[in-house]
């Protein structure tokens, strides 16, 4: 797998990597340790109403494709706001810092992040992002990941129903820039022309008691695309996932 240089991250609570546009805030709360990830949260144009999605990428320290597709969605945030005015979008670009650092799939202290999650894990990325997940109670989780055996894209379903049905288009309008993975057998689960409806254990996800359960989708590209083909998908996929579910909600609201 191909290494990336080392992302630096700021070591101050409140102030950003960049200059954020106004409805852009960078918050970095870092476990004690001294661990740092980055979280960016787009708000709705109008104060306290928006669908609340978490989007996270780099969990696995080597997957570089959802942390830049994350900084093309947080650019577009910041261009076109009407785009996203009944979001508040929370992005996580960075979830396993040191694993990047190192350009390995694994934490620092070698342990697959992406298999820590409610098991009572003290590593501090869990224990931070976990926290998270409880405070923010989102409407919407959406991981953003690479793998290097699939020749195309394709994703895991979880939560509520209508994930599916998001899915689908996601990876209808990925496939302009990589295929998708139409295998019956993908990553040893049972697969539906790139859905997948059951997972691994220990996956970041909603808190177990969270009631009622967001929808939950976990993104793959193809790890040995080219880089600009996984993160233009990645993109696209992004983007239509919440257009989608926008349209599934006021769909639902004139019932």
């Amino acid at each position: 797998m191909p290494t990336f240089p080392p992302v630096h991250l700021s070591r101050s609570r409140h102030t950003p990597l960049r200059p954020a546009p106004s409805r852009l805030i960078l918050e970095s709360l870092p476990p004690d340790q001294g661990i740092y990830i980055p979280k960016i949260i787009s708000k709705p144009l109008k104060k306290g109403q928006g669908y609340k999605f978490g989007i996270f990428g780099g969990i696995h320290g080597d997957e570089e494709a959802g942390t830049l597709a994350i900084q093309e969605l947080i650019q577009w945030a910041a261009e076109k706001p009407e785009e996203l005015h009944d979001f508040e979008l929370h992005f996580f670009p960075i979830c396993n810092p040191t694993g990047r650092n190192l350009g390995i799939r694994h934490n620092q202290n070698g342990l697959d992040l992406n298999r820590e999650f409610w098991y009572g894990s003290i590593e501090p990325e869990i224990i931070y992002l976990e926290s998270e997940l409880r405070r923010e109670r989102y409407d919407g989780i959406v991981s953003l990941h690479a793998d290097d055996d699939s020749d195309g894209c394709y994703g895991f379903v979880s939560g509520a129903l209508l994930s599916e049905h998001l899915l689908e288009p996601a990876l209808t309008a990925a496939a302009e820039s990589l295929p998708r993975n139409e295998l019956p057998i993908i990553d040893g689960f049972l697969a539906s022309r790139g859905i997948i409806k059951e997972g691994y254990h220990g996956i970041l996800s909603a808190p177990p008691e969270q009631h009622p359960k967001p929808l939950e989708i976990v993104f793959e590209t193809p790890a040995l695309a080219p880089m600009h083909h996984q993160v233009s998908a990645t993109v696209a996929a992004v983007k239509t996932i919440l257009a989608e579910y926008r349209q599934l909600q006021a769909y639902a609201a004139n019932l």
